[in-house]
């Protein structure tokens, strides 16, 4: 079985809100799939990711189970890797202006990596990080 695409799916409160802060912090909007006023699709990367929002009742009739409630518990942490320790820095700026919030500031971990972490407006965690492969191999 060959698996081309893989696809996240994510359930969010409002998906105008959603679509807006996706856009603003440099996601691909996909016009091939559902972008309406409940659901929205994304590229991220160049490797053949796609991220769906779909509004919370909608993604309840998928899963057919109640939904993690964010601000008590987290169901996933999703990383993204970044090309230099400038591009984690501007992302907080970009991040904070679309109306999500950072919970991990920019800091150096385990003397390879330097990241951050943030949320979106419903609460769904990513970090950015910069992975300097020569100081881990090095």
């Amino acid at each position: 079985m060959k698996y081309n695409n893989i696809w996240l799916n994510l359930p969010v409160k409002d998906a105008s809100i959603s679509r807006n802060f996706y856009q603003k912090i440099g996601f691909t909007l996909n016009n091939r799939y559902g972008n309406n006023e409940t659901s929205s699709s994304f590229f991220i990367g160049e490797h053949n990711l796609v991220l769906m929002l779909f509004q919370q009742d909608l993604f309840s009739s998928f899963v057919a189970t109640d939904i993690s409630q964010l601000n008590y518990s987290n169901e996933v942490l999703f990383s993204l890797s970044a090309e230099s320790k400038t591009e984690v820095d501007q992302m907080v700026d970009l991040v904070e202006t679309a109306g999500g919030g950072i919970y991990s500031s920019p800091r150096e971990a385990q003397g390879w990596m330097y990241g951050m972490g943030f949320a979106d407006p419903d609460g769904h965690k990513w970090n950015l990080l910069f992975m300097d492969f020569e100081k881990l191999n090095g």
